[in-house]
């Protein structure tokens, strides 16, 4: 049997969540739905990234206890530039077209990010970023915090201005399995701060 209606269910799984998150009133609760209904999924759902005899014995995804000062909303200021061309494996290359930079982050995070847009059929708003963690606490190619094409979408305020809770930062699928190839975080997206926020090695502190 095809893997499609398993994709489906997950990609609908994952889009739920994020529309539960953005409804939340409390953030750390949400953070805590989050946590929980990913860590249900790597265990048991047939799309999960981690390897099927490995699934049962799998503690994680682990993640940084939720700290509300990494919850930002940032003014995004259009930057148009080129777009980059990345390989993605037997699904070939993508383009990430960057649109937006944030304004807002640099006093908490010491720099700003550049939101991209996944050029294609649809597209969709794209970040990734890496920080002083990476490599160390967490995945050393870097996280992702917004994929709108699968779901991770964290909305924004009332005024505009774009909610990036870095507590919902997480690996790319890669980080687990060879299965996978990844656009991973570009050098413009690379924070001189550690953000100790979201997903986190297995080797850290627990939660």
């Amino acid at each position: 049997m095809s893997d499609t209606p398993h994709l489906w269910h997950w990609r609908r799984t994952v889009a739920d969540l994020y529309a539960a998150i953005r409804r939340h009133e409390d953030p750390a609760a949400a953070h805590a739905l989050w946590r929980d209904t990913r860590r249900r999924l790597f265990a048991t759902h047939p799309q999960s990234p981690i390897e099927p005899a490995a699934r049962a014995a799998y503690a994680g995804p682990h993640v940084y206890p939720y700290d509300p000062a990494l919850r930002l909303a940032a003014t995004l200021i259009p930057h148009e530039a080129a777009p980059e061309r990345l390989a993605i494996g037997a699904d070939g290359d993508i383009a990430l077209r960057p649109f937006a930079r944030t304004d807002g982050l640099a006093e908490t995070l010491g720099g700003e990010l550049t939101l991209y847009w996944i050029e294609g059929y649809g597209g969709g708003v794209f970040l990734p970023f890496g920080d002083a963690t990476s490599g160390s606490e967490t995945y050393g190619a870097g996280r992702y915090l917004l994929d709108t094409i699968k779901g991770a979408d964290l909305g924004t305020t009332d005024d505009g201005r774009a909610i990036l809770d870095f507590n919902f930062a997480y690996f790319p699928s890669c980080a687990y399995s060879d299965r996978y190839i990844c656009p991973l975080a570009p050098a413009a997206n690379r924070l001189p701060h550690a953000v100790r926020g979201g997903e986190r090695s297995g080797t850290v502190r627990p939660q």
